[in-house]
């Protein structure tokens, strides 16, 4: 009898490991977009704006097209919110860019309009992470339809990029006596894909700027300066890739800089320095937003 129990209870037990292993097969990890990386997503179609210098809404879904957040940038139509919130849904529920739905409606597949579920105009992407797709981003509103989706696919390459690169820079030093060389002259000390930080001279008044896609922390070192910021850029013109100059600002906020004030000019914004104490020091350090890559 004793021996029928034991055999019972090992039998009893290896049915309970088979059934946790069948039960742990049914189940997979799930992949999450926060509203941080909505955000990112979002960060990322902005820049793609500005560059273009197109407006738009930009909505971020998770993958069951719930709405984590949505912008629609300064001048863009108001109905452009609901449609590009519509594309942004219709390309997380079926997990293909909406391009790929308004091409079949071009060749014939019209019984597709009858589809609530679904908007077939393009500009919804979605966003895959591990090969899941863990929400979509819709763009509408753009100076045109090829636009919307060009910033969309944009904006899912850049936060693909970000999110899956590891630093692997090495720790970098610069001595105190090239740092002093480098204000000397008002030039670069280290710069990267990512960020550069610079020595800068300014002996007098400068060109107004526009970095389309660096952030500008300024922090003063000597000398004091008159910099005006906002407003719009007077004979502007493209110097550079992402690079904007101009002669001077029209209704720009003037502000006083003096030693020890730290001021952070967001990419996008324009600035000028209209007024310098010679000789103004100051260190720059540039955040790069991540470009778009190849489109």
């Amino acid at each position: 009898m004793r021996t029928k129990t034991v055999m019972a209870c090992g039998a009893m037990a290896m049915a309970l490991h088979l059934a946790a292993g069948a039960a742990t097969a049914q189940v997979t990890e799930k992949k999450t977009l926060t509203l941080s990386g909505a955000k990112t997503v979002a960060a990322a179609a902005a820049v793609e704006t500005r560059k273009n210098w197109a407006g738009g809404s930009v909505p971020v879904v998770d993958d069951g097209g719930n709405l984590l957040l949505v912008e629609r940038l300064d001048n863009t139509f108001a109905a452009a919110a609901n449609i590009s919130i519509a594309k942004a849904r219709s390309a997380a529920n079926f997990r293909k860019e909406t391009s790929a739905f308004e091409n079949a409606v071009k060749n014939g597949r019209v019984a597709l309009v009858a589809n609530a579920e679904l908007l077939p105009l393009q500009g919804g992407v979605p966003i895959v992470v591990d090969g899941q797709v863990v929400g979509a981003i819709g763009v509408a509103g753009a100076n045109s339809a090829q636009q919307d989706e060009d910033i969309a696919v944009a904006a899912v390459k850049a936060f693909a990029m970000r999110d899956s690169k590891l630093s692997n820079e090495p720790v970098t030093q610069l001595e105190s006596k090239n740092v002093e060389a480098a204000f000397v002259k008002g030039q670069p000390l280290y710069e990267t894909e990512g960020y550069k930080i610079h020595a800068s001279r300014r002996e007098g008044p400068g060109m107004a700027e526009v970095h389309v896609r660096d952030t500008d922390i300024i922090y003063v070192l000597s000398g004091s300066a008159t910099i005006v910021t906002g407003g719009t850029v007077i004979a502007g013109k493209t110097v550079a890739d992402d690079e904007i100059r101009g002669s001077s600002i029209e209704g720009g906020q003037p502000r006083m800089l003096v030693k020890g004030d730290v001021m952070v000019v967001p990419n996008g914004v324009p600035h000028w320095f209209e007024n310098v104490q010679a000789p103004f020091l100051y260190y720059v350090v540039k955040a790069t937003a991540p470009a778009g890559g190849d489109r």
